[in-house]
């Protein structure tokens, strides 16, 4: 089937309201779940200002400038412990019977240490003991292919994990409970979960499309970006917004906007990543690029390929396959995994690999990260949205929990399938406000790739 550039207007999909916050119940199960999994004594999450997701999913606390653990233990006990700044910060948290704790070892240098300066005198008073074995939970783990030195230690600084082993009788890495691409429990989420990030991912779409819809010649970077609107949305990655000519060699897609004066024919890249949902584009600033139209055809037939293959209970491996095949019909490739899966964190893993056999399945966020590959100094090309895979089950619930959620992403599917003329499966639900739509030429956003 051909692929064509032409007029589509995007609908309006409905407004979003705020959702709802998770019920404190939820984070407590969450933990129960996270302890009885990990089959140890204690539990403790590592978090800091970039890693913040394990606990915030288990807490729904993230920390400030600092770091913290979050102690899971016997008979439901809760500890977190942080630094001197976070401490008035926690009662954020939702999470019943949360203990907070002082460690000042997490404060910034120069402050105060007199209170409780010793981690391991915080962690035996919390109650963890020379028999006690505990499972951390660090911010990804080591493979088998990258470790042969016995027992992985976890992905944590190196001095909470010694505090932790000269209290505890055994420290061990549990961080697939979280994270593992198939069963880790960060990795499925629930209805009501769903309804949260669909309106990150609506209103983050909403932001990168203001700035592909405004960007022009003679405008700094800055000036572009600001069009995007920003509303005070906690975000999981640094606004991203970068130009580029020939001249100046590859556009660097993950830069932030700076004071560089955009000129007719750039490449242009421009992300927003809030908690929960990331949306990216990228393109030409220009009206008129045959050559360039002509490759964004074929890495939109690779997108199309990804939507059409996409299901629950596909491998993994299945799904890389049939991107990188489709792409490899138009001389490309996709730069990192054709999708991965996200949520409060960008990335934290992700089922789609060569010869993964780990599946999709119902509850899965992931983002549709196809990153074409190699392209034209000066050129950009991007498209990137997020979905959730639900079964029949998770569906009824989305529809009845959360309606107008529903009737939104069904309203994407149908302007997907009808209007892009990409088919999707019933599983795929939309979460992006701009879903598939790829404008090659910014100055022409209101023309996009579709399946004739």
């Amino acid at each position: 089937m051909a692929i064509l550039l032409r007029p589509i207007a995007i609908p309006d999909f409905g407004a979003v309201e705020p959702p709802s916050a998770l019920p404190a119940g939820r984070y407590a199960a969450r933990c129960d779940a996270a302890l009885a999994a990990a089959g140890t004594d204690w539990l403790c999450a590592y978090a800091d200002r970039e890693h913040f997701a394990n606990v915030m999913f288990l807490s729904g606390f993230e920390p400030r400038f600092e770091e913290a653990l979050l102690l899971l233990g016997p008979h439901r006990r809760r500890v977190l412990i942080t630094g001197n700044e976070c401490v008035p910060y926690a009662t954020v948290s939702p999470l019943p019977g949360l203990e907070v704790m002082l460690a000042q070892t997490m404060s910034l240098l120069g402050q105060d240490r007199t209170q409780a300066p010793r981690l391991a005198d915080v962690l035996r008073a919390a109650g963890i003991g020379a028999g006690d074995s505990v499972g951390v939970i660090g911010w990804k783990y080591l493979a088998p292919e990258e470790w042969d030195e016995g027992e992985p230690p976890a992905f944590v600084p190196a001095p909470y994990l010694h505090a932790l082993s000269r209290v505890a009788g055994s420290v061990v890495d549990r961080t697939q409970v979280m994270l593992h691409p198939e069963h880790g429990h960060r990795s499925i989420i629930d209805a009501d979960q769903i309804a949260i990030f669909e309106a990150a991912a609506a209103r983050g779409s909403e932001m990168v499309w203001n700035i592909v819809a405004h960007a022009r010649p003679g405008m700094t970077e800055r000036e572009a970006a600001a069009h995007m609107h920003y509303r005070g949305e906690p975000m999981n990655v640094h606004a991203m917004m970068a130009t580029g000519n020939a001249a100046g060699g590859a556009v660097i897609g993950l830069a932030s906007p700076g004071h560089r004066r955009i000129g007719h024919g750039d490449g242009a890249s421009t992300a927003v990543g809030l908690w929960g949902a990331l949306t990216a584009r990228a393109g030409l600033i220009d009206d008129d690029n045959d050559a360039f139209v002509d490759v964004a055809k074929g890495y939109f037939a690779g997108l199309a390929r990804w939507y059409a293959v996409a299901d629950i209970g596909v491998a993994g491996g299945v799904l890389h396959d049939a991107v990188v095949d489709t792409l490899a019909q138009a001389g490309l490739r996709s730069l990192l995994n054709p999708g991965h899966l996200t949520g409060h964190e960008e990335w934290s893993n992700t089922p789609v690999r060569p010869g993964s056999a780990d599946r999709i399945r119902s509850g899965m966020h992931m983002q549709v990260d196809v990153i074409p590959t190699p392209m034209r100094d000066g050129w950009a090309l991007n498209c990137e949205d997020c979905v959730v895979f639900a079964d029949e089950a998770l569906r009824d619930e989305l529809a009845d929990r959360h309606p107008a959620v529903w009737s939104r992403m069904q309203a994407r599917r149908r302007f997907m399938t009808e209007v892009i003329g990409v088919p999707v499966a019933e599983a795929v639900l939309p979460l992006s406000s701009t879903p598939l739509c790829l404008a090659p030429l910014w100055l022409r956003h209101g023309e996009l790739l579709c399946r004739a």
